[in-house]
């Protein structure tokens, strides 16, 4: 009676070495392919370069005191239509309820999360302080709606406002 019993392959040098590049090849794989999608889909930044926005900031804040003492009153509505365009309209008045005409009003749909969806909105004057516009290929879901107003090349009034449009 013969017994055969089959030898276990031994662990060699070579072997430990492959299977360690494999491991770390394989980890390293996955770590690319994570960071490529991480990075092309929600680039994370609001501004684009943070030192720049902090120089700006003291002007910022200045801008908001005097538009505060402007105390103008601008009223907005957006509506989206089923077929994606919104329109919107502006109400613009002085601190005595005077139409505010002459201005140069631009509208910013911003989408929170996704800086690549942004849409631009001309404004134009109707009469009497009223001003309107329109965009294209507006998706539903929540929006930050901004508008700026300027007169003379300066900006005079600035609002940011988060919105859901359906």
């Amino acid at each position: 009676m013969a017994v055969s019993s089959q030898a276990a392959r031994p662990i060699t040098g070579r072997f430990v070495l492959v299977t360690t590049i494999a491991f770390f090849a394989v980890v390293i794989s996955v770590n690319m392919v994570m960071m490529r999608l991480a990075i092309t889909t929600l680039p994370g930044t609001e501004v684009d370069s943070a030192y720049s926005a902090s120089l700006a900031y003291q002007r910022e804040i200045d801008a908001a005191r005097q538009q505060n003492e402007r105390d103008w009153q601008v009223q907005a509505h957006i509506d989206r239509r089923p077929d994606g365009s919104a329109a919107i309209a502006l109400e613009a008045r002085d601190h005595a309820g005077a139409p505010l005409t002459g201005m140069s009003f631009l509208a910013r749909l911003e989408r929170p999360i996704d800086r690549r969806a942004d849409r631009a909105i001309e404004i134009g004057e109707a009469g009497g302080g009223s001003y309107s516009g329109r965009a294209e290929g507006v998706a539903a879901g929540q929006w930050d709606l901004v508008i700026e107003g300027d007169a003379d090349g300066r900006r005079m009034f600035l609002s940011k406002n988060r919105i859901l449009l359906n």
